[in-house]
């Protein structure tokens, strides 16, 4: 059980950092739906900065993960636009990923930016407002291959379109054929899938695009089944009563392979920092009992400025390790075997037994093992790194 929780790579999102301002705009202005509320003390101005902060995080986690990069975090003297990022712009981000020993993910980033009009990028009636879009999605793969023939892991790059509207459209249906067109036209060049895989990601609903979603869930599960393409199931993308955990094993069946991302929404798509709570374990228990970790890539979405922004991402990290684990010390064939036979009494004590076995215990050896500060002692590190390098920052 060490050993395969020591091969799990969770893909930790750079976002968390800063808030999601990114490097590619002065103003740091958030549009499409993206909102970070808090002004914790100490948030990086520069990729350095930035990096700085990723690598206290990685030291505090146990196992080698993946660092998942959105496209406005480019590091660069040069001034450039999305439709004109090259691989050359994050060159210093595949430098200190090699040295880090960890791989790295992408996305297309298409939000908080000019171009993205009325609420719209590729579903813009406007024809120059889509090519600008679909031009960033093309030259988004190209940054995404390059990572993962630098990192030699691959590079899964995420594509989640904001596209929505305020109040009830008069038309569904055209909008969400401006946006397949566009997809098709930024797939249309292929890529050896050791390198590159490609994802796409649903949402219900977020600030601004309340009453109509273009990219649906039921839109991307078509697109991604006919289209090859793997689908991202979002924690916070669906309705409040609406958990991913039950679509996992249908999703398996049918979809070349899933992307996670972990969030925990608080009655809306708030992305919030991952707890310890019954969905998270749900999503675990259906990886680790239906052997669904081959199929799937594990990947982190919250980010929380009113708190210690390190310290979010150690807890949801850790957090997710946590919930996997415990997945995996469950006697899982017999609990099947229970089932099958339809003694639900002695499933249901068993099931209700394993919630006080000491699992902590197997996680605080594994912490050890990795190096990595056992049970709290993580957060006496964060708060050590607060007083002599976040406070600094002015």
């Amino acid at each position: 059980m060490l050993e395969k929780m020591q091969t799990i790579k969770i893909s930790i999102h750079c976002w968390q950092g800063d808030d999601v301002k990114g490097f590619l705009s002065s103003t740091g202005e958030l549009t499409g739906g993206i909102l970070a509320t808090g002004n914790f003390l100490g948030v990086p101005r520069t990729p350095d900065e930035l990096r700085q902060d990723l690598e206290k995080v990685f030291s505090l986690i146990p196992g080698k993960h993946k660092l998942n990069l959105h496209a406005i975090y480019l590091d660069t003297d040069e001034t450039v636009d999305l439709n004109e990022i090259q691989p050359k712009h994050f060159k210093k981000w595949v430098d200190w990923a090699k040295k880090e020993e960890i791989g790295l993910d992408f996305n297309p980033t298409f939000f908080s930016h000019p171009m993205m009009k009325n609420g719209l990028t590729l579903a813009h009636p406007d024809k120059k407002v889509r090519e600008y879009w679909i031009e960033h999605g093309k030259r988004s793969r190209k940054i995404a291959e390059y990572f993962g023939k630098e990192t030699g892991q691959t590079c899964i790059n995420n594509f989640w379109v904001p596209d929505g509207m305020k109040d009830h459209p008069i038309d569904r249906f055209t909008p969400r054929k401006r946006l397949m067109a566009s997809l098709d036209e930024i797939f249309t060049e292929s890529f050896d899938e050791n390198y590159l895989q490609d994802a796409v990601e649903s949402k219900l609903f977020g600030l601004g695009a309340e009453a109509y979603t273009v990219g649906s869930h039921e839109f991307y599960l078509g697109y991604g089944l006919t289209r090859n393409k793997l689908v991202c199931l979002d924690a916070g993308h669906f309705h409040p009563t609406e958990m991913i955990s039950n679509k996992i094993s249908s999703l398996a069946l049918f979809s070349k392979g899933i992307m996670l991302h972990v969030s925990r929404p608080v009655r809306w798509d708030s992305d919030h920092v991952v707890l310890m709570d019954d969905e998270l374990q749900e999503i675990a228990r259906e990886l680790i009992r239906n052997e669904l970790l081959e199929k799937t890539n594990i990947g982190l979405d919250f980010f929380d400025a009113t708190i210690n922004r390190i310290a979010a991402w150690v807890i949801g990290t850790r957090n997710t390790q946590k919930a996997l684990m415990k997945a995996m010390l469950e006697p899982i064939e017999q609990l099947k075997e229970m089932e099958l036979a339809f003694d639900f009494t002695f499933k249901m004590a068993y099931t209700e037994e394993l919630k006080d076995f000491p699992y902590a215990d197997v996680w605080n050896y594994f912490c050890y093992k990795n190096q990595v500060p056992v049970g709290l002692d993580w957060l006496q590190v964060v708060n050590e790194y607060q007083k002599n390098v976040l406070e600094l920052r002015k």
